[in-house]
C-alpha cells in the first residue's frame, strides 16, 4: 500500500504489526499524556486513585494481538464525524488523528465513543467485518479475540484525558474552582473511571461525591501550595 509517512522512523510500525501498533499507542498515552502533559495533574491523579498501572499492563497485553493487514485509521469515529450531502453522499470529515496502522483500531474507537448496547454492537461489528474484508482482504482477522485489549486502552486512555480536561474546565481565573461546573465535570469524569475498572491498574468505580471531592480537595492544595510560595 503506497503511504507516505510522516512520523519519525522510531515510531513507524511494520504493517501488519497490530502488536507494535497498539505497543506505541500505549507508550504515547503513558509518557506523552500521563508522565508529561498530566505532571501537574498526579495529585488529582492520586486522589482518584489513579496511577500509570494500567498503561504498564496494557503494554504487556498489546504482546498478544494478532498480525492484520494495515490501513488508512480514522482515528475518531463517531456520529459527529459524518455528513450526508444533498446528493445523499456519505463524507467523513475530521481527519486530524489519522494514521497508518490496524483497521481494528478505528471500530475500537467507535464502539467506545458511540456506547451502543449489546445488540446493536454486534449488528455493527458483522457490518464492519464484511465492509474491511471487502476493501482490504484478512484486515479483519482476529478482531473478536483482539478487540477487548484495545477497548481497554481505550477506555483507559479517556480516564487520563477526561481527569485532565475535566481540571481545565474547572479552572476559573487566578486557580479559583469553578463550583457550578463541578456536577457536570464529575459525571463525566466519573463514567470514564466506571467504563475502565475492569482494566487492570484501575480503581473501583467512585461516587460522583467522591469524585467531586477528589477535585475540589486537589484545587484547595494548589491554591495552599501556591499562597505559600508567593
Amino acid at each position: 500500500m503506497g503511504v507516505e509517512r510522516i512520523c519519525l522512523p522510531e515510531d513507524r510500525t511494520e504493517d501488519g504489526d497490530s502488536a507494535g501498533f497498539l505497543a506505541r499507542l500505549v507508550r504515547f498515552t503513558h509518557h506523552r499524556v500521563y508522565r508529561e502533559h498530566g505532571a501537574p495533574y498526579h495529585g488529582l491523579f492520586e486522589r482518584l486513585g489513579v496511577g500509570d498501572a494500567a498503561m504498564e499492563g496494557l503494554a504487556q497485553q498489546a504482546d498478544r494481538l494478532g498480525s492484520r493487514p494495515f490501513t488508512l485509521v480514522h482515528g475518531d469515529l463517531h456520529r459527529q464525524n459524518f455528513i450526508v450531502d444533498r446528493q445523499g453522499d456519505l463524507w467523513t470529515i475530521d481527519w486530524e488523528l489519522a494514521l497508518f496502522g490496524d483497521p481494528l483500531y478505528d471500530l475500537v474507537t467507535h464502539l467506545h465513543l458511540m456506547r451502543y448496547p449489546e445488540r446493536e454492537q454486534e449488528r455493527i461489528c458483522r457490518i464492519w467485518e464484511s465492509a474491511v474484508e471487502g476493501a482490504r482482504p484478512g484486515a479483519p482477522l482476529g478482531w473478536r479475540r483482539d478487540l477487548p485489549v484495545i477497548l481497554a486502552y481505550k477506555r483507559a486512555q479517556s480516564v487520563y484525558t477526561d481527569v485532565i480536561r475535566g481540571a481545565l474546565a474547572l479552572e476559573l481565573p487566578g486557580a479559583a474552582l469553578n463550583w457550578r461546573a463541578l456536577p457536570r465535570v464529575a459525571r463525566r469524569v466519573r463514567h470514564a473511571l466506571a467504563a475502565a475498572h475492569e482494566v487492570q491498574g484501575m480503581p473501583a468505580a467512585p461516587t460522583l461525591r467522591q469524585v467531586s471531592s477528589a477535585y475540589a480537595g486537589w484545587f484547595r492544595a494548589r491554591a495552599r501550595l501556591t499562597a505559600s510560595a508567593s
